[in-house]
């Protein structure tokens, strides 16, 4: 159970098993959020949900928290230890490198859920929300 996980041993995790627990967070967070905006159609859920969530959208998130200096030194390492890792599946609709920092993100996030930073990590997905909604991501 997720009570059972020592902080000692979130910290030897890989940067893949971090991703896969980030990610279902990142989803988990951004579906609740797209709920409360009142987005009832599954269509318009799946389509927003991406703006958020996909690959290309993560790295976008990501050269925004390095020029504003978001993250700290700790997080920045957990996001490297993420986009070094060496996936064993390939990138969808997406270059390798674009892959890799998505990874790197999830990662964090995966970090941040299981290490119960909670606060720190609502802060990140809030920071990210209004970077998406603000249209900071957008080509």
């Amino acid at each position: 159970m997720i009570e059972d996980v020592k902080i000692e041993d979130v910290k030897t995790f890989n940067g893949l098993s971090l991703a896969f627990i980030g990610d279902a967070v990142d989803e988990l967070k951004i579906r609740t959020y797209l709920l409360s905006t009142g987005l009832t159609k599954v269509n318009d859920l799946q389509r927003r949900s991406k703006e958020f969530v996909s690959a290309k959208a993560h790295a976008k998130l990501f050269f925004l928290m390095e020029k504003e200096g978001f993250l700290t030194e700790e997080e920045s390492n957990i996001f490297k230890r993420g986009r070094n890792s060496h996936p064993h599946t390939k990138a969808k609709n997406t270059d390798i490198a674009t892959y890799q920092i998505s990874t790197g993100v999830e990662a964090l996030l995966g970090y941040l859920y299981l290490n119960k930073e909670s606060s720190r990590l609502n802060e990140i997905i809030d920071w990210m929300i209004e970077k998406v909604e603000s249209g900071q991501t957008r080509e």
